[in-house]
């Protein structure tokens, strides 16, 4: 029996131990690398774009002077030079350097720094014989490349960079004597090295911006949880107030009436402010939700929820349906977008005038073809050209009392992560018209 029982706890551990390792790999490449290790950064700093783009547009001219007439090295070539230079003036532009950027300044930024990094570098490498310049060359172009984006993209950019690079070298490079097998076992050692410290080290900054972020949810949620407990309390003298007021007829019944009432709108109004800022705290953790929402049921039952602060606000709102429309999206992100919008109306319309009026804000919803729109038009302050182009960029608010500045931002990537995009269009003193345009399902 005992020996029974021994052989059964020291026979089983190896299978369980390798379950258990299995388990945990597919965990970590499932979370770790997968799904939240890389997540975009909240948004491209237009210092930093230019400040990469003027170093890549006056450093190629330097170092051809720097390799042609101070320290000459073979086969350095200024036409290639100037073509980097040119690339990096691209990105100085001002549709790429836009806030908020566009999927084509992306994609411009993505390509110019692959041609201008691991292709050229990986060329000039190969030209070059693979020499001590260009082999520190190479590794301190892995590590800023590995900077300059995630690590999954440097790392593919990376090895199609130096493919690219060989195979242009093959066709068009200069001829020389193949690299040696001792000079190429050398120069693979050293830029594995360098490949692999860029990976961990883009590994690491990753999981430090998702721990950080991981943090902030957490401790928000804590946070949530202590306001909630003292607005329960709240809310339920609330309804004793209420429920006390029929016993005090006339006037003072009357007034304890809509002292309760107001009590219960802001303890509604305080769940609903906790619900939205948590869910804009995930900015960068949207889930890819693909429900079938219908337009106009989403805004009639946000606009209905929403927790006005007095009926003049709730009778200057008017929802005009044209043509209604099914779209593929998160519900509950969604309805977070239209609270954002209408809150931000109603307070352009509360600093435009004391009292709004029926209509003062507008919400349309209409469809033609393939394409819906959600149109919110209010009567507010408007804005100037300048707070249109930055009111999308998150943590940049007008509000600096109690403005976050994720709002807009969390819009705009709910609405692009259903391959849809949002828009404004104001003038100072002339209101302002965002527009949600949606692919119909």
């Amino acid at each position: 029996m005992s020996e029974d029982l021994h052989r059964a706890t020291y026979s089983t551990p190896p299978r369980a131990l390798l379950e258990t390792l299995t388990q945990r790999v597919r965990h970590w490449a499932s979370e770790a690398v997968l799904q939240p290790l890389m997540e975009p950064v909240l948004h491209p700093s237009q210092w930093r774009i230019r400040a990469i783009g003027a170093s890549t547009l006056f450093g190629h001219p330097l170092f051809f002077l720097a390799w042609a007439v101070w320290l000459p090295q073979p086969y350095e070539s200024l036409p290639l030079r100037m073509l980097m230079a040119v690339l990096g003036l691209s990105v100085l532009v001002p549709g790429v350097t836009a806030t908020p950027p566009t999927r084509m300044a992306a994609v411009t930024f993505s390509v110019v720094f692959w041609i201008t990094l691991p292709w050229f570098f990986s060329y000039m490498y190969f030209c070059n014989g693979g020499n001590p310049v260009w082999l520190a060359s190479m590794g301190a172009m892995l590590l800023i490349y590995y900077h300059l984006t995630d690590w999954r993209l440097a790392t593919v950019g990376a090895a199609t960079g130096v493919l690219t690079g060989w195979l242009a070298y093959e066709a068009f490079g200069p001829a020389r004597p193949p690299i040696d097998a001792v000079q190429a076992a050398t120069n693979a050692v050293v830029l594995g090295f360098c490949w692999y410290t860029s990976i961990v080290l883009g590994l690491s900054s990753s999981n430090l911006r998702r721990e950080q972020l991981n943090y902030t949810l957490g401790t928000m949620g804590i946070m949530a949880h202590e306001l909630r407990t003292p607005l329960a309390t709240m809310q339920l003298i609330a309804e004793a107030v209420r429920n006390e007021a029929p016993q005090h007829g006339g006037e003072s019944g009357e007034r304890l009436q809509q002292l309760g009432q107001r009590l219960n709108n802001l303890v509604r109004n305080m769940n609903h402010q906790i619900d939205m800022q948590i869910t804009n705290a995930r900015l960068t953790r949207l889930a890819g939700a693909t429900e079938r929402i219908w337009a106009a049921e989403l805004v009639q039952s946000a606009i209905g929820d929403f927790p006005y602060r007095n009926s003049r606000e709730r009778q200057a709102v008017t929802v005009r349906v044209y043509k209604d429309f099914q779209f593929l999206g998160s519900r509950q992100m969604f309805s977070q977008v239209i609270d954002n919008l209408t809150k931000n109306a109603l307070r352009s319309l509360a600093a435009a005038s004391s009292s709004p009026m029926p209509g003062d804000l507008l919400v349309e919803i209409g469809a033609s073809g393939q394409r819906g729109r959600i149109v919110f038009t209010d009567n507010g302050v408007g804005m100037d050209a300048d707070l249109r182009k930055r009111i999308f960029q998150p943590f940049f608010s007008t509000d600096r009392g109690t403005g976050h500045g994720l709002g807009l931002a969390f819009c705009q990537r709910v609405v692009q992560a259903a391959r849809g995009s949002i828009r404004v269009k104001s003038a100072p003193h002339e209101g302002a018209v965002f527009t949600i345009e949606l692919p119909v399902a």
